[in-house]
């Protein structure tokens, strides 16, 4: 396959192309994972760039991980009027309104997910800034309970980008996210779709095990 094929085809993995019953990943014995993969791709969540192929190590780009929030945690504009029909320039100056994750800016920028407007939606994201969406998003959508956070210790927390600790310390604390059996984050490094996918599992498990009280904080 090319690199622009395979390109293309993991566009459509996260924009959410589906047009038959899923067949297992193929791809996926050594991704631990894959069962956790498997289930998101049973609900729609997540896809393969093929029947069979999901490309558990390839990198996500920023605009498939909106697309992925999008789907995760069913957001939408249905509610919303405009005045005139919204662009995704009209939010995200770098984005391009043909594009397949137009769609998913819009509903990202309308749901009010902290995203920069400078946002380019070809960048691959990185584990930090792939983390700390997410909690914003989870944060900002799914009435998490207040807790008390007891900081973790993380190997490599000097490599992290200002602003964006308190998020991974939430995911781990959480146990979204986990550090490597060295205690490290790797927070420069890409996220790959086999880890965006078992976070955002992690975090629908947590959601759904953990309603919001009716007011007050967690010990």
């Amino acid at each position: 396959m090319s690199s622009t094929a395979a390109a293309v085809l993991l566009t459509l993995a996260f924009a959410g192309q589906s047009f038959a019953a899923p067949a297992a990943f193929q791809d996926l014995s050594g991704t631990p994972a894959r069962d956790k993969i498997a289930q998101l791709q049973e609900r729609g969540i997540v896809h393969g760039v093929s029947e069979t192929q999901f490309m558990p190590n390839a990198a996500v780009t920023a605009a498939q991980g909106i697309q992925l929030f999008v789907n995760a945690f069913d957001l939408n504009i249905d509610l919303l009027q405009f005045v005139k029909a919204p662009q995704a320039t009209d939010y995200f100056a770098n984005a391009d309104n043909g594009a397949w994750y137009a769609n998913a800016l819009i509903i990202a920028a309308n749901n009010d997910l902290g995203i920069s407007p400078d946002l380019d939606p070809a960048k691959n994201w990185t584990r930090e800034e792939f983390t700390h969406q997410l909690m914003l998003t989870i944060e900002k959508h799914s009435n998490l309970p207040m807790i008390k956070i007891m900081p973790v210790d993380i190997a490599d927390n000097a490599d992290f980008t200002k602003g964006y600790d308190g998020s991974i310390q939430r995911a781990l604390v959480l146990h979204i996210a986990g550090l490597d059996s060295a205690g490290k984050f790797h927070p420069a490094a890409d996220i790959t779709r086999a880890e965006a996918a078992e976070m955002i599992y992690n975090a629908l498990e947590y959601i759904a095990a953990h309603p919001a009280p009716a007011g007050g904080l967690q010990e």
